[in-house]
């Protein structure tokens, strides 16, 4: 994902585990990898990942380890 990505007609969604409170990470996806944002600051910005960093991401956070070595 490039930082010139047009994120304005992303599909932003939560998960399910959230509750529906105003309070988690949204996450899009994008041709060129996954945006997270936060769900209380939809305007402040997005990290983005390229799909080899969200596959990474997802790994660790499934095994319950570290997500940064």
């Amino acid at each position: 994902m490039t930082p010139n990505d047009d994120l304005s007609q992303a599909r932003w969604r939560k998960s399910s585990h959230s509750g529906g409170g105003n309070d988690c990470v949204e996450v899009a996806f994008t041709g060129t990898g996954a945006a997270l944002r936060d769900s209380k600051d939809p305007e402040g910005g997005a990290f983005r990942l390229s799909p080899h960093a969200w596959s990474g991401l997802l790994g660790a956070v499934r095994a319950g380890g570290p997500v940064l070595g």
